[in-house]
């Protein structure tokens, strides 16, 4: 039988494919998102900072072309050579995909370091787990001082609004961490990236 083919009727593929991309365009909205995670005792922990986006089915779909297209015959001689289906993924795919995890983990790690979102809605009062873009987001869009800072903390009503100097500093200090890794990630970024997007 033809490995390709094979993959391509695995157990409820279309199915699983169908409801993946349906949750994309159809979502329970925001009230229910905060009612479930607030009823799992999640409010004011860290975990509601990560969990709820920690699957991305627009990253699972990239994921799944770029694996589609790894080559047949690697797989055949690893089957020959005796390895099952979990010794193929560590040992063949993984190591083939490297850069679609790169584009996977540049995706991931800009999402997180920019989100503030999650911050707002379950932790609206717990200022000392506010990560630092919602930290940075009240001081440069709300005029809060920092902490520790001469014109006050969080909160404070009569704190002097930061200059648009400083703000803009500040606004750079925060690109700066992803300005340091994407040179390094660039060139599995754009391979990653195009997989899948030209048949022919």
């Amino acid at each position: 039988m033809d490995r390709r083919r094979d993959r391509s009727r695995s157990f409820a593929h279309r199915l699983i494919l169908t409801l993946l991309i349906v949750t994309m365009f159809v979502g329970g909205g925001l009230i229910p998102a905060f009612l479930v995670v607030t009823g799992l005792g999640g409010y004011g922990r860290y975990w509601t900072l990560i969990l709820p986006s920690a699957v991305s089915v627009f990253n699972i779909l990239v994921l799944r072309a770029f694996y589609s297209s790894t080559s047949a015959e690697l797989i055949d001689a690893a089957r020959i050579d005796g390895a099952g289906d979990w010794r193929i993924l560590w040992s063949v795919v993984l190591p083939t995909s490297r850069a679609v995890t790169a584009v996977i983990t540049l995706f991931y790690a800009v999402g997180y370091w920019n989100a503030f979102f999650n911050v707002m809605l379950y932790m609206p009062t717990e200022s000392q787990k506010w990560p630092l873009q919602y930290v940075l987001l009240t001081y440069v869009n709300r005029g809060n001082g920092l902490p520790g800072s001469v014109n006050g903390g969080f909160g404070n009503a009569h704190a002097e609004t930061a200059p648009l100097s400083l703000q803009m500093a500040v606004v750079v200090l925060t690109l700066i961490p992803l300005l340091m890794v994407y040179p390094f990630m660039q060139k599995h970024f754009r391979t990653g990236v195009l997989t899948g997007a030209v048949k022919g």
